[in-house]
C-alpha cells in the first residue's frame, strides 16, 4: 500500500495518508494563539477540515480524535464548538486529556484520524 504525506518537515508531516486511512498530527491554532479556548477550537476545526479535503476526506469520515485542552475548566467551551461542528450521525471515537501544551498560548492541541 501507498503511503502519501502532505506538508512534510524535518521533524513530522501535517497529513499522511496509508492506503483509505488519513492521519493528522496534532493541530494548534497559530492565528488565534493565546485567544480564547473557543476561538482556537474553531481555527483548529477548519485547519483539520482543510487536511481532511488535501487528502479526500472530510470530518463526515472520521475515526478517532484526540483532544488535549490545558485545563478542563475549559471542557465545556471546547465541546461547544465541537459539537457544532462535527457531523451529526458521524461521531468518532474521541479522548480528552488534561495537558500541558508546547507552549503557554496554546489552550487545546487536537489530531484525528480519518477515512478517505
Amino acid at each position: 500500500m501507498s503511503i502519501e504525506r502532505f506538508e512534510t518537515g524535518p521533524r513530522m508531516s501535517q497529513v499522511v495518508v496509508h492506503g483509505n486511512t488519513v492521519y493528522l498530527a496534532g493541530v494548534v491554532a497559530n492565528k488565534a494563539k493565546g485567544e480564547s479556548v473557543t476561538r482556537q477550537t474553531e481555527e483548529i476545526l477548519s485547519i483539520i477540515e482543510g487536511h481532511l479535503a488535501k487528502a479526500g476526506s472530510d470530518k463526515s469520515k472520521l475515526l478517532s480524535a484526540t483532544i488535549y485542552i490545558t485545563d478542563m475548566k475549559n471542557f465545556a467551551e471546547m465541546n461547544a464548538v465541537w459539537d457544532a461542528w462535527v457531523s451529526p450521525g458521524n461521531t468518532p471515537a474521541r479522548a480528552t486529556v488534561e495537558a500541558r501544551l508546547a507552549a503557554p498560548p496554546y489552550h487545546v492541541e487536537i489530531m484525528v484520524t480519518a477515512a478517505k
